[in-house]
């Protein structure tokens, strides 16, 4: 049985007037306030493209080079937005192009609305030119996606897709269009959509549980807070910020939770997972209370689930029920949004102090820096580190440049050196783990937020896999500034063919091109730095430069990122070298 949607009182389009389908997908959007969106013209999608002429005024579309970058590009402005982000491709390869940013979004909960061409509805099923199933593909790795074959449903489905893409836990929904539907005249009218029955995307949370909690934390005398993404997709951080100095309780980040409490907050103790801080990991195994708030608990976080926590009572603030109990047991579920569950949360906490307990984080931080993080930013061998760029970026863009990272050795390393002085911040692909993410998701999220210094840190293999949308930031104009880290290896696996293969280097090592002649092909501003000496100004120089710039920083090949809980290991058998 069809849904049924009730709707805005208000509409924003009123008046019923009669146009085609094609153009109603354009009114749909800049009802919805959508300014900006990703995409690649064909056959199948046409028409729509066709109407988009008729708007580039109201309507600002970004051609990608690849349908993968538009998705990304799209990603990364939902990303530091906020808002939804809007992608638009043609059918067969170009839908399914999108798929590997769709799972992207749906696993890392980023809100995305993708509309894809189809062949004419009388060809569906037939192995038509470019018809693919893109709405059983698509299935597993969407939020909700629909196909649309009458040309009267498209104001009703769109509004549904936006709702539902924003609402509750973010995510991808995909909506195909047949080729016949855009053009197909009938009455439009069109109202945003507010609820859907037996749909209901931020539960209330229960008062006696945000008791229990509050009680629980009150008690504690080694508490942990672990936070995730959950915090900034609702909008969280200052009473995240104001619950965690009440409660006085070190708190741990998630990749995609950094930036949510400033780098420098002397209770945010690092991050925790694979290559997370020393003292959050070992000490998430004496803690005698876990607070995790708005993470999914992913096995990268946990390591080996039979010895994560176990003599820990965990609270779970999660707004996803599916979520809850999935990998760990939570003693006490709060099953709601973070603002509003810790809004509830605040006023029976007591003010407290873990000197004694905070101590042991600070004193693991010393060990970790004599082993680590003194090598990484204080080098005193000749080659340069992955970890002394990122410090540069630091010191130029004074902790305030939003850190946009592709996935690798440079990720775990920009992500465990960053300053991050403001929200959404830190913006990479965690759950899949997408090489390519970052280059295009630079530039939507640079898009976004114009006011802001945007910089893509990548390694030389992820950056190959995208190289291609340099085009967009050329045509488009974008002031990206991009940091290649080369070290000549696909670095991550590499480390682990080190550590768990002998160091039988299969298929790891890469013969690059020369990147700075690519980057002048498509004339962006650009520098080679091979060494030490070169750095500062040649990052000063990357900072201070009004357009797009590109610097391919020369880095040691053989350089591994530690701290690292090995596959299978519990966090607390977290190694330093």
């Amino acid at each position: 049985m069809k849904e049924i949607v009730t709707l805005e009182k208000e509409t924003a389009t009123s008046v019923k007037e009669k146009i085609s389908g094609s153009e109603a997908v354009i009114k749909c959007l800049l009802a919805e306030g959508v300014e900006t969106l990703y995409g690649y013209p064909g056959g199948a999608i046409m028409p729509v493209y066709d109407q988009l002429h008729h708007y580039q005024d109201q309507l600002h579309h970004v051609l990608a080079r690849h349908e993968q970058g538009a998705i990304h590009a799209a990603q990364g402005y939902a990303r530091i937005s906020g808002k939804v982000g809007v992608v638009i491709a043609t059918s067969g390869p170009g839908a399914t192009n999108l798929v590997t940013g769709i799972a992207d979004a749906q696993i890392d909960s980023t809100p995305l609305v993708c509309i894809t061409g189809q062949v004419n509805s009388k060809l569906l099923g037939s192995d038509a030119f470019q018809e693919t199933d893109i709405v059983g593909i698509s299935t597993p790795v969407t939020k909700w996606n629909h196909q649309i074959t009458k040309a009267s449903d498209i104001p009703e489905v769109l509004a549904k897709a936006f709702y539902i893409a924003k609402s509750g836990r973010p995510g991808p929904v995909l909506i195909d269009i047949t080729k016949d539907v855009q053009f197909e005249e009938f009455d439009f009218s069109y109202q945003k959509c507010l609820q859907i029955r037996s749909y209901q995307p931020v539960p209330v949370a229960d008062e006696v549980k945000i008791q229990e909690a509050a009680a629980l934390i009150n008690s504690a005398k080694k508490p942990l807070i672990v936070w995730g993404q959950g915090v900034i997709l609702s909008e969280a951080e200052a009473i995240f910020k104001t619950m965690v100095e009440k409660s006085g309780i070190p708190a741990a980040w998630t990749i995609l939770g950094a930036s949510a409490l400033p780098t420098s907050h002397p209770l945010n103790v690092g991050m925790v997972g694979m290559h997370g801080n020393y003292g959050p990991n070992v000490l998430t195994n004496e803690c005698d209370v876990l607070i995790a708030i708005g993470m999914r608990f992913d096995d990268r976080v946990t390591g080996n689930l039979n010895f994560y926590a176990k003599q820990a009572k965990v609270i779970h603030f999660e707004i996803d029920p599916a979520e809850v109990d999935k990998n760990v047991k939570a003693d006490i579920p709060v099953i709601g949004d973070a603002k509003a569950s810790l809004t509830q949360l605040l006023p029976y906490l007591k003010e407290k102090k873990h000197a004694d307990w905070y101590q042991r984080f600070k004193d693991l931080y010393a060990i970790e820096y004599d082993k680590v993080i003194k090598k990484d930013l204080h080098p005193t061998k000749e080659g340069l580190t992955m970890g002394e760029v990122i410090k540069e970026i630091n010191l130029q863009s004074k902790g305030n440049a939003a850190i946009v990272s592709d996935v690798g050795q440079h990720q775990m390393i920009a992500c465990r050196y960053s300053d991050f002085n403001m929200t959404k911040s830190n913006i990479t692909s965690g759950g899949l783990g997408t090489m390519g993410f970052a280059l295009p998701a630079a530039i939507g999220a640079k898009m976004a937020a114009p006011e802001r210094d945007v910089v893509a840190v990548i390694g030389d293999g992820g950056y190959q896999m995208t190289i291609q949308e340099l085009g967009t930031v050329f045509q488009q104009r974008i002031p990206l500034k991009i940091v290649v880290l080369n070290n000549e290896f696909l670095g991550m696996v590499r480390q682990w063919q080190q550590l768990f293969f002998d160091k039988r280097y299969a298929s790891t090592e890469m013969t690059n091109p020369d990147f700075v002649a690519i980057a002048k092909g498509y004339y962006i501003d650009a520098k080679k730095v091979t060494k030490r000496s070169e750095l500062n100004s040649s990052v000063k120089e990357m900072m201070e430069t009004d357009g797009p710039y590109f610097l391919e920083v020369c880095v040691e090949k053989e350089g591994n990122v530690f701290p690292m809980v090995p596959a299978g290991a519990s966090v607390s058998d977290i190694r330093l070298e």
